[in-house]
């Protein structure tokens, strides 16, 4: 079974069941072999600062003038047609959906928020 790419788990469940290898199933890049012919070669360490050379320019970075902005954050989604209301239409009420008044005066206290 080449070029197919299934989750661990369920790699483990197919060989457990036929009884085969489970490095048919996981392609070559993630092998051993492969792993060990990458990282084979030796790595120095950095000398001591007492060996560096000396540049003739800064590195120096500042991190960014930034303060946090307080409050609840804007939302990203892009808004439609049906998003934005006529300034000149009355309030209507989020409890009982009447035109003229909104939530906090209004006089149908028995009805719910559905």
């Amino acid at each position: 079974m080449a070029n197919i790419y299934l989750p661990c788990s369920h790699v483990l469940a197919v060989c457990r069941e036929n009884g085969s290898r489970t490095d048919t199933y996981v392609p070559e890049i993630y092998s051993r072999q492969t792993y060990r012919r990458n990282y084979q070669a030796n790595f120095h360490s950095v000398l001591s600062e007492n060996f560096w050379r000396d540049v003739p320019f800064n590195f120096t970075f500042y991190p960014p003038n930034m303060k946090k902005e307080w409050g609840r954050k804007k939302g990203k989604r892009f808004q439609g047609e049906t998003d934005y209301r006529n300034p000149n239409s009355p309030p209507r009420c989020g409890r009982c959906r009447m035109l003229g008044h909104n939530r906090k005066n209004c006089n149908n206290p028995g009805l719910s928020n559905v």
